[in-house]
């Protein structure tokens, strides 16, 4: 049943960036959902640093707060005070969500709370504000089932499952076939950021093992360097470091692979699974964050050792037409992450949210 709309449009406030070269996996989420929200029903402000978004830049009803060099917290600020937006969105851990958690405190909470829990919560990541969006919240929303799971577990919290999107305009399967020539060759992907809990220093073993085969690493960090250093020690000469990538650069990279390669061990619900499926890649993750966006056996492998890592590897680059017939599979299961169909979610979450805060 639809929640009856507003009689006047409802005011959101987001503590995100709309620059449209901005790949923060997070601030690409609220784009997408900004960009489809009916300008008729939803006044949105949000931060702009550089050049918005087209979408959001022609959206009516939308303020950009340009971010400067100082003063920002007290500038974005002011706009959570006069007036007091009905809703704000996905808080963060910055001075600004600080500033607004505590003056709800003394000024009331005329504004309600929703949190978009994007990380699976436990000792380490169950702190400071993230714990507090989550407890002083009017809704929690968590971007995976297994999110979900944790926060009810960590928290005793309900939080509504809602899934990230996928972004068709940058990430669609290919119409041709990879690598049916045998001097084509094979490519495995890595994309996300150069970080010790990502561990892209297994693949750089991977690609001693296959040296035929060609590795190729999209992102930055602080762990580049240890990769770099491995593959001189092994004399690997098969592993490309392709740097930071835009949305579509990356899209292209993957249309480009074969197989895409995740072994990171503790993740929320990764965008560039979503991503990698709705380029036609086989995925191999590990099965620690229980990612919607693979299904095990079917759309890619997800593994519960290194040993299972390098045995799903192994078989993908050996075995064509299961290769072949994951990323067929990998496909179909990327349209039930539509971006049209997932803002429709947000949308009716954000009614109920404004009804209920106006009606307090």
């Amino acid at each position: 049943m639809r929640t009856k709309s507003p009689t006047r449009p409802i005011t959101i406030f987001t503590p995100s960036c709309a620059d449209e070269e901005d790949t923060n996996a997070q601030n690409l989420t609220v784009k997408e959902i900004v960009a489809r929200l009916p300008p008729e029903q939803f006044h949105v402000t949000m931060v702009s640093e550089g050049n918005p978004d087209p979408r959001i830049a022609a959206r009516r009803n939308t303020q950009l707060v340009h971010w400067s060099d100082h003063w920002n917290t007290v500038r974005l600020f002011r706009h959570c005070l006069f007036p007091k937006p009905d809703i704000y969105f996905f808080p963060r851990c910055g001075p600004l969500d600080r500033t607004f958690f505590d003056s709800r405190n003394y000024l009331g909470r005329g504004t309600a709370l929703v949190s978009y829990i994007v990380m699976m919560m436990n000792d380490q990541t169950a702190t400071g504000l993230i714990s507090r969006s989550i407890v002083e919240a009017d809704r929690v929303c968590a971007n995976s089932k297994y999110v979900a799971d944790s926060v009810r577990e960590k928290f005793g919290i309900e939080s509504t499952t809602v899934h990230d999107g996928i972004d068709r305009r940058f990430f669609f399967a290919q119409t041709e076939g990879k690598g049916t020539r045998s001097s084509d060759p094979l490519v495995v992907l890595y994309a996300g950021s150069l970080q010790p809990r990502k561990r892209a220093e297994i693949l750089i073993h991977e690609a001693v093992r296959w040296p035929t085969v060609e590795f190729r690493v999209a992102g930055r960090g602080e762990t580049e360097e240890r990769c770099r250093a491995l593959c001189q020690k092994h004399d690997c000469h098969n592993v490309s470091f392709l740097g930071h990538l835009s949305s579509r650069r990356l899209g292209e990279e993957m249309r480009r692979a074969h197989v895409f390669f995740f072994p990171s061990i503790l993740e929320g619900h990764p965008q560039v699974l979503g991503q990698a499926a709705a380029c036609g890649l086989p995925t191999i993750a590990m099965n620690l964050y229980q990612p919607d966006y693979v299904v095990h056996g079917e759309t890619g492998f997800l593994a519960e050792s290194d040993a299972d890592l390098t045995q799903a590897l192994d078989l993908l680059l050996r075995d064509s037409v299961l290769r072949h017939s994951m990323a067929s599979a990998a496909v179909r299961h990327s349209h039930y992450f539509d971006w049209d169909r997932i803002a429709g979610q947000w949308i009716e979450l954000f009614r109920e949210v404004a009804v209920d805060r106006r009606a307090a």
